[in-house]
């Protein structure tokens, strides 16, 4: 009976050497293709057709098992990369991927390029290139270095010039510096009118209108220099969230007063969540009737509401109105009536006491 029962006790450890060797030792006739870099294992070996067929009772333990095999095959390449200890000797091993050789396809569709503005596609018609100029330049009547444009640029305005050239088959008795200050109001109203349409254009379009510059002026109040220094902070990527604060400045979060930032939905998502919007939105384009928009019609009722209430008020007004002026008429009128009879009654007696004398 021990006899026996040793020879049991060997068989089950040998049965369980096999497995754990079974559960890490992976034998394929092709070899898998790998790509560390995005985690990817292709196996080329045909499956067993009649295992796999919709019949057959072991299919999902088969596919179980073939997916264990590959992604065994897979963790083992993993252990062969270079690793190392994250946060120092006590932290856990991370290994280095390669580059993927792969090209997976985007979950999402690519941005679409910005359409071109108006300058873009006159110099794509008239073939001008775009180079890049200083923005100073050598001034030779100051002898020193200025601006190309804007404020005490190179040469100076020349219609602040003490000399002014007459052009070649200009009138010799026009005043040259009259014709230069007009030309300089001339190209100013040009540049505002552009300005303006380019606004003009920009709110049809739909887009965010910049907001004015900010210029010193030398007297600013402290409500302007705390939105001068509010703007200047958020003008970073983090949103000023990794600047330096001032002695007295509030330790609230910054935050853009021109808009939201815009956040896009996660590449690899919550899957039913997505699948519900879809189908609601093919439900919605799919529905013969109407989508309601409460509070669009709640607007729309009290606009209507208002529009009555005004045009009853404008009609009880003009009646008012109507009413005081036929009553002004007949006080008039009776006022009128009254005056002739005053006339009328001396005239009588003065008759009628002459007509007694004479008696």
């Amino acid at each position: 009976m021990a006899a026996v029962r040793v020879e049991e006790v060997l068989a089950a450890a040998e049965e369980q050497e096999a497995e754990k060797r079974r559960s890490v030792t992976v034998e394929k006739e092709l070899e898998l293709e790998f790509d560390l870099g995005n985690l990817l294992a292709l196996d080329r070996n045909p499956p067993a057709t009649a295992g796999l067929r919709g019949g057959c009772p072991r299919r999902e333990e088969l596919l179980r098992a073939l997916a264990r095999d590959n992604t065994q095959l897979l963790v083992a390449q993993l252990w062969e990369l270079p690793a190392e200890r994250a946060g120092g000797a006590g932290g856990p091993l991370v290994a280095q991927l390669p580059e993927p050789t792969f090209r997976l396809p985007r979950e999402k569709k690519p941005p679409r390029p910005r359409p071109p503005t108006r300058w873009e596609q006159f110099a794509r018609l008239k073939g001008i290139r775009k180079r890049k100029r200083t923005s100073l330049v050598w001034d030779e009547q100051a002898k020193e270095w200025r601006r190309r444009w804007g404020y005490r640029r190179a040469g100076g305005d020349p219609a602040r010039a003490w000399l002014a050239e007459v052009p070649e088959g200009a009138d010799p008795e026009e005043d040259q510096f009259a014709r230069l200050r007009r030309e300089k109001r001339e190209r100013v109203a040009r540049n505002e009118l552009n300005r303006l349409r380019n606004l003009a254009r920009a709110h049809r379009a739909g887009t965010v209108v910049p907001a004015a510059p900010l210029h010193p002026t030398g007297h600013q109040s402290r409500e302007e220099l705390g939105h001068v220094a509010r703007v200047a902070r958020v003008s970073t990527a983090s949103l000023g969230r990794f600047q330096p604060r001032l002695p007295k400045e509030s330790a609230e979060p910054p935050s853009r007063s021109s808009g939201k930032k815009r956040r896009f939905e996660p590449l690899l998502g919550n899957l039913a969540a997505e699948r519900s919007r879809q189908l609601e939105l093919l439900r919605d384009m799919g529905s013969k009737k109407p989508v309601l928009d409460i509070t669009r019609a709640v607007n729309k009722q009290l606009r209507q509401e208002e529009a009555e209430a005004a045009a009853a008020k404008g009609k009880k007004q003009s009646r008012q109105g109507k009413r005081g002026r036929r009553q002004q008429r007949v006080g008039r009128s009776g006022k009128k009536s009254g005056a002739r009879r005053q006339q009328q009654r001396p005239a009588a007696g003065s008759s009628s006491g002459g007509k007694r004398k004479k008696a």
